[in-house]
């Protein structure tokens, strides 16, 4: 608790500045109340905002997100404040003018290179020393400035995002006067003035200053100036991520029997806001049309006086459905994503905050647009793992959130997928969700009304065969002649592959040494375009050594294949095609994405080969042919969802084919052709894969049918790693045999998958059990271990 100073206007959700212990720190208001919760309290220093930036029902969320998911009220909060939001204060280190000698104050080389390092810079920041010394930095820092050797200043971040104001020219209102006796006698040399004038008096608003300039001349702006016939204003401009791009209107199509039947029952949903169900799930296989009961529900929304927030998982993915959102909804779509500069961030999120716009398009933290009157939120793809934070706290699912925020604004959620996350399903059959099944994949007919279509034909090619019969190329003879007759017929093809880079591995086959990474434990991939060996995890990149430095031999060999190596080995199968390639390391931006997906729409390329990222919602009417070059990538990855990703991305990619008037055809190369996963995603059935997946969970006890929470571990040295898991593991089973909570395992501790990441070891405990908080609750964890709620990975 604070108290609010008498200069000082204070109102719920409003960002401001407190002094915790010695330093100055961010807090949000919760609540503003007449009596304190402490006895001794102390003044709020300053505000940040000046009023609210968080609406009720949005701390109520954060007050949801940090409870369920153990992370500060912060840390929940501030999830949802505007970019640029964040008050950051910044500790710089600079040496005691008390120390005269550093080789005499150090008590250790390390210590010694430490302060040698900051006098040579004077002063140096905390993130400047993390990079430069490693991350134990600021321990070190800490320590010496307890000894005297070092002074410490906190300083807050100087960079403050506000609106771009830009320079506008408008004619004197006061002079217009004498501008008219000047413009019937103006002399033949001032003629660009006059046209200027002349443009001044015809524009309906000032014109930006920079481009009157290089129109008209600086000069000339500037001689009127001189004369007072001119006013200079600062105007707020905005910076739309979607300016210059043309969206064709697009009205609403007409639907069939199925798509109006699920339609009806979410409209009606909306219709009654507070009836069940809150969330509905759209199974619908690929092709059958789930856009456009999206597209359905958000006008319903609309006509209702409501907003919507439309989620997708990829970045990527949001030029597409912004496409058909846009067109159908023309001005009303905002953008909101992470692939967006600082400032269209600040001037959307603003501008979606002050009801401009009806609509939000974004990813995952599209979630926490400040959408006024919220009455639908939309996950596409909801099955899709990239929903969930997994790389800083709070570790929240956005999928839950949405349930939360709808149940907390009135609003309704709409998921939707091909092969939904199983245990949405379970929900769903459980009358938790509302069912709705489109069944049938949907093609537009020459009259322009969608009619039934029929599904790829799929084909599972065992490679081990492939081998014994003397076939070594990574493409199988029926690949091939598949991909032959689909260039000769004039139509596009997609190779997926779910790994980057030309191979995966280096290896010596003399020794059998592997070149892996020095800071994760993980084989380095080769790119040949870049001639370098690439930690996919940290980034690290590594010459191509001539000999084995475990041996010094020369036999060194490349293993595995990517993406980069597809494209060349289809370049050098097909020279007179235009293969284009789509992962990390093609496409880096936005403008990467659009140029991507121009090209292969427009037919420029006839080849797309892509990792991941193709396989998740695109529409080519002209793709018929999919092969998938290696469906055993990530089957054999420790984590008890592995065979369901496996279905869900082989499912999704397969549903890239065929989706115009010709039939399409898939190839699935694999060494597991058995396999349930396969199998079944090859029949595109999800009732048989979830059956089998569901019996597995019941036989093991995982999710649905129990919850799960992770608890991870990391440390430079990999002993001291060990020793704290283990040791927390033994108190988690002290709490739990002193408590009597036989329903909960301790799975682990155990190395987690890598069991080293930038530097740092890892090891894992999983909690499994029908409440697995009833005992971490009575567990005080030290506070360098990272604790996931219902995790999507155990990797």
């Amino acid at each position: 608790s604070y108290s609010i100073p008498d200069h000082l206007d204070i109102v719920q959700g409003q960002s401001v500045k407190v002094p915790f212990g010695p330093r100055t720190l961010q807090g949000i208001v919760f609540a503003v109340v007449d009596a304190p919760q402490v006895e001794e309290t102390r003044d709020i220093a300053d505000t940040l905002s000046g009023g609210a930036l968080l609406e009720s029902h949005q701390l109520s969320l954060a007050r949801w997100i940090s409870e369920y998911y153990l992370s500060s009220l912060f840390e929940s909060a501030a999830l949802m404040l505007p970019p640029g939001g964040r008050f950051r204060p910044r500790t710089f280190y600079s040496l005691s003018p008390d120390v005269d000698d550093v080789a005499e104050a150090a008590n250790s080389p390390h210590q010694q290179r430490f302060l040698e390092y900051i006098q040579r810079h004077e002063v140096v920041d905390a993130g400047r020393l993390d990079r430069a010394l490693g991350p134990n930095s600021r321990s070190m820092a800490a320590r010496l400035v307890e000894r005297g050797l070092l002074e410490s200043k906190v300083r807050s971040s100087s960079r403050q995002m506000t609106h771009k104001l830009v320079e506008h020219i408008a004619l004197n209102p006061e002079m217009l006067e004498e501008i008219g006796v000047w413009m019937k006698n103006a002399p033949r040399r001032s003629a660009r003035q006059a046209t200027l004038v002349d443009a001044l008096l015809e524009a309906d608003a000032p014109l930006p200053a920079t481009e009157t300039r290089k129109e008209f001349g600086a000069h000339n702006v500037a001689r009127l100036r001189e004369r007072q016939w001119l006013t200079i204003t600062q105007q707020r401009t905005d910076r739309d991520p979607l300016a210059g791009q043309m969206f064709a209107p697009e009205s609403a199509v007409g639907l069939t029997s199925q798509q109006q039947s699920v339609t009806d029952a979410v409209c009606a949903g909306l219709d009654h806001p507070d009836e069940a169900p809150r969330t509905f799930l759209v199974q619908g296989v690929t092709g059958s049309g789930k856009t456009e009961i999206y597209l359905a529900a958000v006008e319903r929304c609309l006509e209702l006086g409501r907003r919507a927030i439309v989620m997708v998982p990829e970045i990527a993915l949001t030029q597409q459905t912004i496409e058909r959102f846009a067109s159908r909804f023309p001005n009303r779509v905002a953008v909101l994503h992470s692939g967006l500069s600082a400032g269209e961030r600040f001037d959307q999120w603003w501008k979606t905050r002050e009801g401009d716009y009806d609509i939000v398009v974004g990813s995952r933290s599209a979630i926490f647009a400040p959408m006024p009157n919220l009455g639908l939120v939309v996950v596409d793809e909801e099955h899709e793992w990239t929903y969930k934070q997994q790389d800083s706290n709070p570790r929240y699912h956005a999928r839950d959130v949405a349930n939360k925020l709808a149940e907390l604004t009135g609003a309704k959620v709409l998921l939707g997928s091909a092969s939904p996350d199983v245990s949405s399903y379970h929900r769903s059959l459980a009358k938790q969700y509302g069912l709705l099944i489109l069944p049938d994949r949907l093609s537009v007919s020459k009259n322009g009304k969608p009619t039934p279509a029929p599904l790829a034909d799929v084909d599972i090619v065992d490679m081990r065969q492939e081998l014994k019969e003397g076939n070594r190329d990574m493409f199988s003879r029926q690949l091939d002649a598949e991909m032959e007759a689909c260039l000769d017929a004039g139509n596009q093809m997609i190779l997926f592959l779910n790994r980057r880079g030309t191979a995966s591995q280096l290896q010596c086959r003399s020794c059998g040494h592997q070149m892996r990474c020095a800071k994760c434990d993980i084989a380095l991939t080769y790119h040949r375009r870049a001639g370098r060996l690439i930690c996919h995890y940290c980034g690290t990149r590594h010459r191509i050594p001539e000999r084995c430095p475990q041996c010094l031999g020369y036999r060194l060999s490349y293993y595995g294949i990517g993406t980069q190596s597809v494209a060349e080995a289809l370049e050098q199968r097909f020279p007179d095609t235009t293969v284009l390639r789509w992962d990390r390391d093609a496409t880096r931006n936005i403008a990467d994405y659009r140029e991507l997906i121009e090209k292969f729409r427009t037919g420029e390329g006839q080849a797309l080969v892509g990792t991941q990222m193709i396989a998740k919602g695109l529409h080519f009417p002209s793709v018929t042919l999919v092969g998938v070059v290696l469906a055993d990538v990530g089957l054999s990855i420790p984590d008890y969802r592995a065979g369901e990703r496996a279905f869900q991305l082989l499912c999704q990619v397969a549903g890239r084919a065929g989706r115009g008037e010709r039939p399409g055809r898939v190839v699935i190369q694999t060494y597991q052709p058995d396999n349930y996963a396969i199998q079944a995603s090859a029949a595109q059935n999800y009732q048989s894969f979830y059956n089998k997946e569901m019996a597995y969970r019941r036989e093991r006890g995982n999710p649905p049918f129990n919850k799960l929470i992770r608890l991870l571990h990391t440390h430079i040295n990999q002993a001291t790693c060990e020793h704290e898991a283990r040791a927390v593991a033994r108190t988690m089973a002290d709490e739990r045999d002193a408590r009597g909570i036989g329903s909960i395992e301790i799975l682990g501790p155990v190395p987690a998958y890598p069991a080293r990441l930038r530097g740092r070891y890892r090891w894992h405990i999983v909690l499994r059990g029908p409440e697995p908080r009833a005992l971490l609750d009575h567990v005080a964890l030290p506070r360098d271990w990272h604790v996931d709620i219902d995790p999507v990975s155990l990797t």
